[in-house]
């Protein structure tokens, strides 16, 4: 099951900032691996340790509070580097010392009063599972676009409305394969 609308996912983490060599970093975890996100009461969503294979070729932008006009650093010119772990994807992005809003950030980071992150991308692959008094989806597979640091990592509405539009979806084709079992049951067949 793919779609192909942009999502957004926040995710708990905890940044850090480090001056090393003239040169200010913030790192942390974008995404963290096979850890259950409420979407609403009953709707969960985790990442699955595969969701970024092949996905860190691409070129990828870190920004703040994902405005495509604040943009911390990008893949392909080396200032914003990304890999996978047991725990999830982690990154780190070199601050531009030219850029007030880069350090305007980096000092909120570094006090604390921002520490947390966000990711946009595609689902490629995916896994539902209906488990009773609740449903679950596992990405397993995305195309990433960009990592963000934020003030308040949330579901958007975007991936929330795209969960509630897929459940439907796919309560309405139970219905019908329901309806088409038992029509099946009466006509003897």
């Amino acid at each position: 099951m793919g779609r192909d609308k942009r999502q957004v996912r926040g995710t708990p983490s905890k940044f850090e900032t480090r001056d090393e060599a003239e040169k200010s970093y913030i790192s942390g975890y974008f995404a963290v691996f096979n850890s259950e996100y409420e979407l609403w009461q009953g709707a969960v969503e985790n990442i699955a340790d595969t969701a970024f294979e092949g996905a860190l070729s691409d070129d990828i932008r870190c920004l703040i509070n994902h405005e495509t006009r604040l943009v911390l650093g990008r893949t392909k010119a080396g200032t914003l580097s990304l890999k996978t772990d047991s725990r999830g994807l982690w990154g780190e992005v070199e601050i531009n010392r030219n850029d007030q809003d880069a350090l305007n950030l980096y000092e909120r980071v570094k006090r604390g009063d921002v520490d947390q992150c966000s990711f946009g991308f595609d689902i490629l692959d995916e896994e539902f599972e209906d488990l009773g008094d609740c449903v679950r989806w596992t990405i397993k597979k995305v195309k990433l676009y960009e990592v963000s640091v934020v003030t308040f990592p949330a579901y958007e509405d975007t991936g929330v409305t795209a969960r509630k539009d897929d459940l439907e979806e796919i309560k309405k084709r139970k219905h019908e394969e329901w309806k088409s079992r038992m029509l099946r049951k009466v006509k003897g067949e």
